[in-house]
């Protein structure tokens, strides 16, 4: 049985790809591997989410995964803007879509592709269930 499952990117630039995903969204570094020196693998915290980052020395830079990320965000529109400044492609400027979501399409800067997405008003109001 699973307990959890997190993705592990590969990148050609570690030390980029952990300032992009730290400053842009705010993800904590929470192991390094190995401690001393250049790492080779890290791990970060993304509000309750977790994602792994692997040097692939072999990795092309700029060429896309078959990785697609997607994050639901408080608002599109501004993590929208605060990503391409911080180096991200942007692919789809952010629209609200018929299922109620607001969403956007990004690029990081080696290729792997980000959803954005806010959820609709009135599943995001909703109370909690109570017992």
């Amino acid at each position: 049985m699973i307990e959890s499952a997190f993705p592990i990117l590969e990148v050609s630039d570690l030390p980029r790809a952990l300032e992009f995903y730290c400053d842009a969204f705010g993800a904590e570094l929470v192991y390094r591997f190995p401690d001393a020196g250049e790492p080779v693998y890290v791990s970060l915290k993304a509000g309750s989410s977790s994602l792994g980052i692997g040097l692939a020395e072999d990795a092309a830079p700029g060429v896309p995964s078959n990785l697609l990320l997607w994050f639901y965000v408080d608002d599109v529109d501004r993590v929208a803007r605060e990503l391409t400044a911080a180096g991200a492609t942007m692919l789809e400027e952010p629209v609200d879509q018929p299922w109620g979501e607001r969403v956007a399409f990004v690029a990081d800067p080696f290729g792997t592709r980000v959803r954005l997405a806010t959820m609709p008003q009135a599943v995001a109001s909703q109370p909690a269930a109570e017992e």
